[in-house]
């Protein structure tokens, strides 16, 4: 049973300017359900600057979702959740790229600020559910609430979500999870909304319109610490201009001459050394992962075979669990794969339905 087949309920939603929020909200309207347009202020007056006008969360996309609100006949208010975001998004984001780690800010923010700040703030205010707009789908087997992939599989967002629980599902809706997103624009075309052909964000929202190098050296003051580069058995090979300017799997800017294509293995903070090899040097042999959510509310048993995703658009690879606990498991892939890097997330599939996620704290080489 899904939950948008309940009696009609009063419903906040996230609206962020652009099509797939918009759409949302005229989805809930067309169930019968009454909604209402929240958009977010997460960003001080530096970090605004810093976005360039061009984030998901600009003055403009504001600007947009009260637009959309007007023509949908909502209301709508803007909510300043910035400290938060600071403190939990920001400041995190910084510290893991300074330890040496890849973070992703966008699950961090559904943790901390859609799902946990916002679904908070819309209880407290007399509201039944929540809605954004993210892809995906939720529905109750009988005995838990499942997250399942959205039906566009291009557009699917449930890496994104995997700290969504049993107590948070019940109370959250996404009400374009079961359209493609041709389906999604036709939807606002039909209602004549202002963002019907708008296009869509792809950068970490507080670095739009630069780079997240920018960001944290000319905002979140992370200073370049120049240091050796190596290869995995230790051989020095060049200098490199700070870890955070790499990724694990980088191939271009390393300005390293070596007989064959070198690539970013691994970033060690405690020695500030970037560690590169050959291609068969990425192989990834299985992770250990941290403060994990077990979003379809069951601890999956030593042996199970799952499917794992361990970037947004990595292909999804088998995994056997090692070992599961309350806030940590660990998983042998079957076939190695490449450019896993800690301070990622690692989320774990059954069929369609997310079994949990966590945050990859070891990896295991070839």
């Amino acid at each position: 049973m899904a939950i948008s087949t309940q009696k009609p309920m009063k419903v906040a939603v996230a609206m962020s300017g652009g099509v797939d929020s918009s759409a949302a909200a005229a989805i809930l309207l067309d169930q019968g359900h009454t909604a209402h347009g929240v958009t977010f202020r997460l960003f001080g007056c530096e970090i605004a600057r810093a976005a360039d006008g061009k984030s998901c969360c600009s003055q403009e996309d504001v600007a947009d979702a009260m637009r959309v609100s007007l023509a949908l006949g909502i209301d709508h208010q803007v909510i300043d959740f910035s400290e938060r975001f600071a403190r939990d998004i920001i400041e995190p984001f910084t510290a893991s790229y300074a330890a040496g780690q890849t973070p992703n800010p966008c699950i961090l923010c559904n943790q901390h600020i859609k799902f946990s700040a916002f679904l908070d703030w819309a209880m407290e205010a007399g509201f039944d559910a929540i809605a954004t707009g993210h892809h995906a789908r939720i529905d109750h087997d009988g005995q838990r609430w499942q997250l399942r992939t959205g039906a566009d599989a291009n557009k699917d967002q449930t890496y994104f979500l995997f700290p969504l629980n049993q107590e948070s599902l019940p109370r959250v809706l996404f009400p374009v999870g079961s359209f493609t997103k041709p389906e999604v624009r036709r939807i606002a075309a039909a209602r004549a909304l202002p963002v019907a052909e708008k296009g869509e964000s792809q950068d970490v929202c507080f670095a739009a319109g630069g780079s997240y190098v920018e960001f944290l050296e000319e905002h979140a003051g992370l200073k370049p610490l120049p240091g050796p580069i190596v290869m995995v058995d230790g051989t020095v090979v060049g200098r490199h201009a700070g870890l955070h300017r790499y990724t694990v799997g980088q191939r271009q800017g390393l300005g390293v001459a070596w007989r064959q294509p070198l690539y970013v293995v691994a970033k060690e903070s405690a020695g500030n050394r970037l560690v590169v090899g050959e291609r068969p040097a990425l192989n990834c042999q299985g992770i250990g992962a941290v403060a994990a959510v077990w979003t379809g509310g069951e601890i999956p048993a030593t042996g199970t075979v799952l499917t794992a995703r361990i970037r947004y658009r990595s292909a999804a690879s088998t995994a056997v669990v090692v070992a599961a606990g309350a806030d940590s498991f660990s998983l042998r892939f079957e076939d190695p794969m490449q450019g896993v890097a800690t301070g990622q997330a690692a989320v774990l599939y059954s069929d369609d339905a997310v079994v949990g996620g966590g945050w990859i704290a070891t990896v295991l080489g070839a």
